[in-house]
């Protein structure tokens, strides 16, 4: 597949400076994963960006003639473009035009492996491009071949308004029949009182990796942004018999187009119904504090401040370990490509759930296997002692909260 030849534009104003270097570095990163390759990028300051062509006559000018001499095929605004925007800069350049967002969308596009993740992506292109219709003729023709182009297709497109708000009716019922379905899965894995983890965190961080490392789930494990975007549950047992299930889901990015977060709101939801949840952070990453800035702030919007967060430092293997200073508490710092990162990881998982978890000790008798082995299974065993006297089990542990009902051998 041959790469797209790309020029990215980007106005630094006195609202965005502090983020404005992360947010290019990562409107480049966000190209290269949409098989674009960035020829060059055009930065401008100014107190705000131009209403009518976000950078201004002039520098409309020089970006055109940018255009011709570098022979690109693409221009990406690291803003989100008003559709009147969008038109008149295309119109002045005679190339196309896309913003942040729709690159956002087309990545995501590439990425969905469900139905519900390809819905949900349709759903967001669509109310993005419904307003945008006016003045698409040119880039029409893109649809299907190119970055910005990925997803709805031509047809879906050219017919009219009410064509698209139909299908956008079509798409919301049958998620809400995907999400009734989920519901009824996740209330499944409440009643059997299984312990719930949920992995979050800036895209690329390595959740996926950390999946891996504890499950051995083989997900797609890759340096790239939003590698992953579909939900992904696995069962997961402690060294000590403990299952849990742990939940990958889709990475969080600066500037979250807000299209994606509603169509997704049903995938994060997912994670107000964990026990716990695992924050990973790019130890290494330069932007490192401001990605974990922005996760905090989606997970306030998202209503996940009630649950408990154990931060993951990743990639200790890229930074020098004495020197790192960390800004999240309760934290463990990891390389999840070493040996040693799994055993130090399930320990500080260990450490959460005991806090989470109410502390037992029970006996039962030496024909109570049945009993053993599910304790084993459903609780932390930490000590599990035969009393040959007695032949009894003397057993200590830690339970979910409100378990002595379900098991009537505990004593909490």
């Amino acid at each position: 597949m041959t790469q797209e030849r790309v020029i990215l534009v980007g106005v630094e104003t006195e609202r965005n400076y502090s983020t404005f270097a992360s947010s290019m570095n990562e409107l480049k990163s966000l190209t290269k994963t949409a098989n674009g390759e960035v020829i060059f990028s055009l930065i401008q300051k100014r107190p705000q960006v131009d209403r009518q062509t976000v950078i201004g006559k002039g520098k409309l000018a020089e970006l055109q003639q940018l255009v011709d001499a570098h022979e690109a095929d693409l221009v990406i605004f690291n803003h989100e473009l008003t559709p009147r925007q969008s038109q008149l800069i295309g119109e002045e350049l005679g190339a196309p035009v896309i913003d942040r967002v729709q690159l956002i969308l087309d990545i995501f596009a590439m990425r969905a492996r469900s139905k519900e993740g390809k819905l949900q992506v349709e759903l967001a292109q669509l109310d993005y491009l419904l307003p945008r219709l006016i003045g698409q003729g040119k880039n029409m023709s893109r649809l299907g071949g190119g970055i910005g182009t990925r997803g709805p297709g031509e047809t879906k497109l050219e017919t009219d308004r009410r064509h698209i708000r139909n299908r956008i009716t079509i798409i919301k019922r049958e998620l809400k029949e995907v999400a009734a379905h989920r519901d009824r899965t996740r209330q499944k894995r409440r009643d059997s009182q299984v312990f719930q983890i949920g992995l979050i965190g800036y895209t690329n961080a390595g959740k996926s990796t950390i999946l891996n490392l504890l499950t051995s789930a083989d997900t797609y494990e890759q340096d790239q942004l939003f590698a992953t975007l579909d939900p992904l549950t696995k069962r997961w047992r402690l060294p000590e018999g403990l299952e849990v299930t742990v939940t990958d889901t889709v990475g969080f990015i600066q500037e979250l187009p807000t299209q994606l977060i509603d169509a997704f709101h049903s995938t994060l939801e997912e994670s107000q119904n964990m026990d716990l949840l695992l924050h990973v952070v790019d130890a290494g990453s330069h932007d490192r504090q401001q990605q974990e800035k922005t996760v905090l702030a989606l997970m306030e919007e998202l209503s996940l401040t009630q649950v408990p967060v154990l931060t993951i430092y990743n990639k200790a293997d890229r930074i020098d370990p004495e020197q790192f200073v960390p800004t999240l508490f309760p934290n463990v710092l990891i390389s999840a490509k070493s040996s040693k990162g799994k055993e130090q990881l399930i320990q500080a998982i260990k450490m959460e759930l005991m806090q989470i978890m109410q502390p037992y000790q029970t006996v039962l008798a030496a024909n109570e296997g049945k009993r053993l082995s599910r304790l084993k299974r459903e609780t932390l065993l930490l000590t599990n002692d035969f009393d040959e006297e007695d032949q009894t089990y003397h057993l200590k542990g830690f339970a979910l909260p409100g378990s002595a009902g379900i098991y009537p051998t505990i004593e909490e």
